[in-house]
């Protein structure tokens, strides 16, 4: 597939340079004819949420012969936020500014709370820092290596986004089903849920026989959804579309202002002078 109005793309994640799901994005948009540009760690940097490296230098080099040869490629020693922020303030990465941010496919959901942890939603997010409309990308399974479906998605999704833009800049946090395009159920515009699990820190020995603590955890499967403020309970959440085999699309922001507790100090009179 060929496109007659190519975009220029940033794309990021927090699986490394080396993951598949971020060569197999990269590579079908190439072939769909878009300016490519990746930063993105060099190693896997899941579970980083929105880190930067204040402390350390941060290093990056040119990566060839793992994309598609129209791709530009850099692998950076930094965090996902680090690798947007670096693409998007280093006069030596990127010539132009990009018309959207792309991070992922990450292997494995961003449901509910794990956003908040997630650091290919934080690569997203910094995009739209630099007021850039960006996608993060997920594929709901942690075993199944079949990104394609979500790269042929995300294909046909930005030119719709380019047919009928956003008037603001906007993050939209995205959730695949691990399935095929034929047991799709559809795609859903989703409201952010809850995920809740199981968790400890197993206490462990190293063969030097000195103890380290290792956090595990199993998700806390059907638990009940909370409501949202402004949008009915009948919206569904994140978590209940990909259970129900559908591509989640949840709007996201970086504001978290509460607004039900702001009202309710401003009602309280405690602060009166």
């Amino acid at each position: 597939m060929s496109i007659s109005n190519p975009l220029k793309l940033l794309i990021s994640n927090d699986d490394g340079i080396f993951a598949l799901g971020i060569r197999t994005l990269a590579n079908t948009l190439a072939e769909a004819g878009h300016q490519i540009t990746i930063v993105c760690p060099n190693r896997e940097r899941s579970a980083t949420g929105h880190g930067l490296t204040l402390h350390q230098p941060i290093r990056a080099e040119m990566i060839n012969d793992i994309f598609h040869p129209n791709v530009v490629a850099w692998s950076c020693s930094g965090t996902p936020a680090d690798c947007v922020k670096f693409a998007l303030s280093a006069k030596s990465v990127l010539n132009y500014r990009p018309d959207f941010v792309l991070s992922g496919i990450n292997h494995g959901s961003n449901l509910g709370t794990d956003i908040l942890y997630s650091g290919t939603v934080s690569a997203a997010m910094e995009g739209l820092f630099y007021g850039i409309p960006s996608l993060a990308i997920s594929l709901a399974s942690y075993t199944d290596r079949q990104f394609q479906t979500a790269a042929d998605f995300v294909t046909t999704f930005l030119t719709k986004l380019t047919t009928y833009p956003f008037t603001e800049a906007t993050l939209l946090n995205i959730n695949v089903p691990a399935v095929s395009s034929e047991k799709l159920a559809g795609i859903k515009i989703t409201r952010q849920g809850l995920r809740r699990y199981h968790e400890t820190f197993e206490k462990r020995f190293d063969p030097h026989g000195k103890c380290y603590y290792w956090l595990v955890g199993e998700i806390i499967e059907d638990i009940e959804q909370p409501d949202h403020i402004h949008l009915p309970s009948h919206v569904l959440t994140d978590v209940q579309a990909i259970q129900e085999n559908y591509i989640s699309i949840t709007p996201l922001q970086y504001n978290l202002t509460d607004v039900q507790s702001f009202e309710y100090l401003a009602q309280a009179g405690w602060f009166h002078s």
